[in-house]
Parts: structure tokens; sequence; C-alpha cells
């Protein structure tokens, strides 16, 4: 017979915390997160979480946007950039397209649409490569030397009415002009890149590099800059290790975000989990509970029966001798036999 494997009991304790600092690894990973509370919450459609959300989605959804260029937008210019987003994305819901421009709604629906974009792919990951602090040089490849010169024309295509082709001849060309000064500017950054890897030759440690990079030059020039640059990192490494307990923990989270999980302690494991897996966990009724499906939990009270006999676990009738002796003398007697036929 195969080694019965013993459940592990949960500490209360550890399932009233789980979900919350699993939160809250997720809420460091995310730009602009907000508290656990907050989170709870939006989960029962509170007015007071909803604008933390509005900006929450807004920040993951505008990735490219500094820490203050995002205070520039007002709150409506906010929620509508995040429902033309998340439709652009293919979001399914049309609940949050439906909520107010002034962000005081929505709660619930913009949780919704966290987990969405959460369940799509790795979201925190993401964030992170692309806040990443970097330390090397990087040049972004513009491959738009088509878009910079005229090219064959554009096919024609019929509009519905009239359309002004000196209007559209003046936005092409105001585009490509923009082009060609992106370009540029390109090109100047990487002649001036190649000034610093040529004058700082042989000064690195690293003999495979030969050359500093921009930071290692600017850290020579300003110290102050150094310890800025120690900062960021150590924000960096919290982010990244904030992640990594996120993703052990993102289970709890998921069981939580079920429509009839109502407390912190709901969702975490072998904590009144919802679901027929909770209901295993708890030890409820059905082939699913514990021991064996009896529904009675381990630690259950022994019950006092009509017949005055103890029942719980390991006890009952036919269990002990004391029971046995009961069950003997509330068992009725033989029913008398019936006399031969013909016999008065």
């Amino acid at each position: 017979m195969g080694r019965r494997r013993r459940r592990r009991r949960v500490d209360p304790a550890d399932a009233a915390r789980a979900l919350p600092e699993a939160i809250a690894a997720l809420s460091q990973t995310l730009p602009a997160g907000p508290s656990p509370e907050t989170f709870r919450r939006a989960k029962f459609d509170r007015p007071e979480a909803a604008p933390a959300l509005w900006r929450l989605l807004f920040r993951v959804l505008s990735p490219q946007l500094a820490d203050g260029a995002s205070a520039s937008f007002s709150p409506e210019a906010q929620v509508r950039s995040v429902k033309l987003a998340l439709r652009t994305q293919g979001y399914p819901r049309r609940a949050l397209a439906q909520l107010p421009d002034d962000g005081s709604q929505g709660g619930r629906e913009l949780l919704l649409a966290l987990a969405w974009l959460l369940a799509r792919g790795p979201l925190p990951e993401r964030l992170l490569t692309q806040n990443r602090v970097q330390l090397g040089d990087e040049m972004p490849v513009c491959e738009c030397e088509a878009l910079a010169s005229p090219g064959p024309p554009a096919p024609s295509v019929e509009a519905d009415g009239c359309v002004d082709i000196r209007h559209l001849q003046w936005l092409m060309g105001k585009l490509r002009f923009r082009w060609r000064n992106l370009m540029a500017s390109q090109q100047e950054q990487c002649a001036l890149l190649g000034k610093i890897h040529s004058y700082t030759r042989g000064c690195h440690s690293d003999r495979s590099l030969g050359h500093l990079s921009v930071t290692e030059t600017e850290l020579l020039r300003d110290p102050e800059g150094g310890r800025q640059l120690l900062r960021r990192l150590e924000r960096e490494n919290a982010r990244l290790q904030a992640a990594l307990e996120w993703r052990r923990r993102e289970l709890v989270f998921w069981r939580w975000m079920d429509p009839h999980t109502r407390d912190w302690s709901v969702g975490a494991p072998g904590a009144g989990a919802a679901g027929p897996a909770g209901r295993a966990a708890r030890g409820g009724g059905g082939p699913a509970g514990g021991l064996g499906g009896r529904g009675r939990r381990p630690w259950a009270p022994v019950e006092r029966r009509e017949d005055g006999l103890a029942g719980g676990r390991g006890t009952g009738p036919g269990r002990s001798a004391a029971g046995l002796r009961a069950r003997r003398r509330l068992q009725p007697g033989p029913a008398p036999r019936a006399p031969p036929a013909g016999e008065d």
C-alpha cells in the first residue's frame, strides 16, 4: 500500500497574512501601486478605491511616461486613455467603457481589468524590463529610411467625402521632416558615443570591454551621481525581489479573485479556499471532503448522541466494548416462533 500523505495544517495567522503579502508584492512591482487595503475595497466596489486604480492602470498602460509626466494629465484624460488602451488591446467587458470619465467609480471593474492584464502575460516582468536601470550603452536602431524618403505613391482609396489633397501632402511632409530630425539626432548620439569609447579606451577593468560607458564616465565626473545610481539600483533590486515573491504567492491572489470569496484568509492554501478544492481543504461534505469523504474535520468536537453514546473521531457505536454492550441492550429481542400448522 502507498504511503498516506499527511496534510499540513495551516496556521490561521499565516493564512490571514498570505493575501495581503501577495498583493503588497504585486503593488511593489507596479508603478504607483496602491495598498492591499485599496484592492480589498475595490473588490467590494467601494468608490474611494477607484481613483488609485485609474492611476495605476494609466501608468501600466503608458509605461513610457516618466513619474512627473503622468501628473500633467488630468483625471479625465487618464480615464479616457485607459479606456482607449484597453479597447485597443481587446478588453472584452463593455461595463468599463460605460464608467464616467471623472474617475469616481468602477473599483471592481478596474480590478477585473488589472487581473485581465496580469492573466495575458508576465506584466510585472515586462514593466521591470522597460524601467530597468541602464548601466551599459544601448543605441536603438532606426529603420525608417523609407518614411524619410518620398518613396512610391500610395494606392488610391475612395473616400466617403471630400478630401483636401494639399492638407494630406502637408501632413506627409511634416512626418518626413520629423523622421529626418530623429535620424539626425541618433547619428549625432552615435558619434558622441564613439568619442567617449575612444577617449576611455583601456580604462575599464574588464578587458573584454576595453572602454567606459556613458554612465561610468558620469560617475567619474560627479560622485553625487554615483550615490543616486546606488539608490536606483537598490530600488530596482527591491522590485525584483517583490516580483519573485509575487510569483510565489500568485495563486493566493487568483483564489481571492473568486466572486464567492469574502475574507482575506480565504485563498490561502488550506484556509477556506472557494470552490471544490476549498471544500476539500476544509473537510466539507461530499466525496472531496476530508476523512474519506465523511465531511468531519479532524479537530471536530465529540458529539453526544440521543442514545447516550459518544460520537466523534475514532469513537462511535461498534468501535468500543461499551458501545457494543449498549447496542445489545438497545436491540429488541428475537421475535416469537410461529406454531406449526394444525396446532392451536
